[in-house]
């Protein structure tokens, strides 16, 4: 595992040890990012399942400013500090021990928004749609914004939650990831 492109190119990443994580590999990480970047002029990313924290870090490589990770299990919450420390990026990040739900909800308390939100939540605990609508109800995705979803091939997402639209959807194997936009309900930009 390892940082894809941007100023971290090339850095490891350490795992998580044990099978409680899956990492997304490195040929899905450079095509989620092809399809939503590459690259990024500022903005915060929030990753609410951080595992490793690979994602949000190949972010902030890539050029967003902030990043808020959080991940309800201790040694993806040290291994994400020790990843953050190794790429230089612990002064702009901030993370969380605990779970998706309620992380949101103190983000919603602190007003925060967020121009990436990353969903890779364990295959078999999908509560996507339920997350959706708690950002879409929140309105913590900024306009421009976009939602990855990281998912089992056999999910499938709708084409809308509230005003959040599908804007792309690809499989690679066993994985799909499906990305979510404002639709033109909220002044975003739908389709492209």
């Amino acid at each position: 595992m390892r940082v894809v492109s941007g100023t971290c190119k090339g850095r490891p990443l350490k795992a998580v040890s044990g099978t409680g994580t899956r990492p997304t590999t490195d040929k899905v990480k450079e095509s989620i990012f092809n399809m939503i970047g590459p690259y990024f002029d500022g903005g915060q990313v929030l990753d609410l399942f951080a595992g490793s924290g690979g994602l949000a870090i190949e972010a902030l490589s890539r050029g967003m400013e902030k990043a808020i990770l959080v991940d309800r299990d201790y040694q993806s919450f040290q291994t994400v500090k020790t990843n953050l420390e190794a790429c230089g990026f612990t002064d702009c990040s901030e993370v969380y021990k605990n779970d998706a739900e309620r992380a949101l909800k103190a983000i919603i308390k602190r007003s925060l928004s967020f121009s990436l939100i990353l969903l890779d939540p364990p295959y078999k605990q999908q509560k996507l749609v339920k997350l959706l609508e708690m950002i879409h109800d929140a309105k913590i995705l900024e306009e421009s914004g976009i939602i990855v979803c990281e998912h089992g091939n056999d999910v499938v997402l709708p084409e809308n939650v509230n005003d959040l639209v599908k804007w792309k959807h690809e499989n690679y194997g066993i994985i799909s990831v499906t990305i979510f936009r404002w639709g033109n309900t909220r002044g975003g930009q739908g389709e492209l």
